[in-house]
């Protein structure tokens, strides 16, 4: 799988999590709420306290337990009775009890299904739709009447590609570099796309990022990932870039959709930062065979390949981040990732 689907999975997945805890929480304050309106219509006319919902003293207990205590999400969408309302008894009114208990909370969790499934949609849609609202904040990319603004990105991103093609119709008149991003060049595929969209582009390599960042006026970058504590996990690379900006004080602008936003910090085990990719990313074996030979005596090859997949940005080097949900410095969107996730979703994902 490649490294950002992984990444973007762990976030939907503790987001389907957080919707699912939240429509269950929403349904039991209802159900409490539902109570005191009962309890408060208790001297209008029986007309009147008919329209209102009547719960039983077991559905109330149920309520309050779940929301002291979440239930298991293995068994908050499933169609099972209580095991008090299925056991067997000899009484026609306990057994008519049960059967009320047992019908009570099927409609509940048909009502919870139903509920879940329009949540569902509406995050399918809001990703689907993610680089809609990013794209339009080109006010970012100032106008300017004497000479071109100089934008600089990294690699190739989808969101970045959007963004500086909304920036031109826009009229923003603007000369984008685009660093290659060795060993993959996936530079080379978003300098092809930008100048078959006609944009003024230059193609450079990673090297030379040190050498053009002083005649930059932005950098425009997306990620993979956003951490908790405002760090990007991003193609590697990208932090050199990061501190070229830092030096000549250009502004570092990270575009991310919000399913980015990640509730882990580096340090937790279940971030991975990086991984290694195969080494004939960076050379040809059949060239350095005698460099790879086992048989030197030592019981190890004399060369050693390392091609990592990732860079971490840490937030102190990012200026500005710009996702669907609002632009924010990183402590702002600390604060709307915290928003989104639930503690007890945090769940290890593997990457």
């Amino acid at each position: 799988m490649d490294a950002m689907a992984e990444f973007v999975v762990g976030n939907i997945v503790r987001r389907v999590l957080y919707i699912i805890r939240e429509e269950d929480l929403s349904l039991t304050t209802a159900a409490m709420v539902g109570l005191n309106l009962s309890a408060v219509s208790d001297d209008e006319d029986d007309a009147d306290r008919d329209d209102q919902p009547v719960l039983s003293a077991t559905a109330i207990a149920t309520a309050s337990r779940n929301a002291l205590h979440p239930p298991s999400l293995q068994t908050l969408l499933e169609d099972v009775p209580d095991s008090a309302a299925v056991q067997h008894t000899s009484s026609s009114g306990r057994d008519s009890e049960g059967k009320s208990k047992s019908a009570d909370k099927s409609s509940r969790n048909r009502k919870l299904k139903h509920d879940v499934v329009e949540a569902m949609n509406e995050l399918i849609q809001d990703v689907s739709t993610c680089h809609e609202p990013i794209v339009v904040r080109v006010e970012h990319i100032h106008q300017k009447y004497l000479f071109l603004e100089v934008i600089l990105t990294f690699g190739s991103s989808r969101t970045v590609l959007q963004f500086l093609c909304v920036a031109k119709e826009r009229k923003r008149s603007f000369l984008v570099l685009v660093a290659e991003g060795a060993p993959r060049y996936q530079g080379h595929l978003l300098a092809k796309e930008l100048v078959t969209r006609g944009l003024q582009t230059t193609l450079i390599t990673g090297s030379a990022v040190f050498a053009m960042i002083s005649r930059v006026n932005m950098v425009i970058v997306g990620a993979y990932a956003v951490l908790a504590n405002g760090g990007v996990i991003a193609p590697v690379g990208l932090n050199m870039v990061a501190l070229a900006a830092q030096k000549y004080v250009v502004p570092f602008v990270v575009l991310a959709g919000s399913h980015k936003l990640c509730p882990l910090y580096p340090h937790n085990p279940e971030v991975l930062l990086n991984e290694l990719r195969c080494p004939s990313e960076l050379l040809d074996f059949g060239e350095f065979s005698d460099c790879l030979d086992f048989g030197s005596g030592i019981g190890a090859s004399l060369l050693n390949v390392v091609n990592p997949t990732f860079d971490y940005v840490p937030p102190k080097l990012v200026s500005l981040f710009i996702t669907d949900i609002l632009w924010s410095i990183s402590a702002l969107l600390i604060q709307c990732g915290d928003a989104m996730h639930s503690p007890v979703s945090a769940i290890t994902v593997s990457h």
